[in-house]
């Protein structure tokens, strides 16, 4: 069961990324650049764990430095797939989308797109007509949640006005 909450870690970390990565983004205070800026500062974050960390566990654990060409070729365009779905996101966030239905149509779609991307690359036993019919109602209903959390985010609650300045009082002006 390890691996279930390595699963969940995965989803509350991924669940909370687009949230704070809008946060990130408009903490920048630059309209034009600042899902840039926050995108570099994801990269350098990815530095961290996804170079450094391996480094130290494949060097403590006495691992053996062998990188076959076709799985370092294959890694590194599953790294570039998802570098690219971060850069969409935030160009998602840029355009104007909201996190909530941003990352609700990634995270229904994403789904999908694997099991049909797993299905192609490894076909299964008896061939597609074998593929029984509740994965295709899972699907459905995956695609069909995406669009109704999409559809009906609640609004957020409308920003409290400030009060407004008091007046200054006034100075005399001095006499010559």
């Amino acid at each position: 069961m390890q691996w279930l909450y390595y699963a969940l870690l995965t989803v509350s970390t991924w669940g909370l990324y687009g949230v704070f990565l809008h946060s990130g983004q408009m903490a920048m205070k630059d309209p034009e650049f600042g899902r840039y800026k926050a995108f570099l500062l994801v990269g350098i974050a990815y530095f961290i764990v996804a170079v450094l960390a391996p480094l130290i566990l494949l060097k403590l654990q006495g691992a053996n430095w062998s990188f076959p060409s076709k799985g370092s070729w294959i890694s590194l365009f599953a790294g570039t797939l998802g570098a690219i779905g971060a850069f969409g996101i935030l160009l998602a966030f840029g355009a104007k989308g909201t996190p909530a239905v941003v990352m609700a149509i990634v995270f229904a779609g994403a789904p999908i797109v694997n099991a049909v991307a797993g299905m192609l690359m490894h076909p299964p036993k008896g061939g597609f007509a074998g593929v029984p019919w509740q994965f295709y109602l899972g699907i459905a209903m995956a695609a069909g949640g995406g669009c109704l959390v999409s559809y009906y985010k609640p609004a957020p609650a409308p920003k409290a006005a400030k009060a407004p300045a008091a007046p200054l009082p006034a100075t005399p002006t001095p006499r010559t």
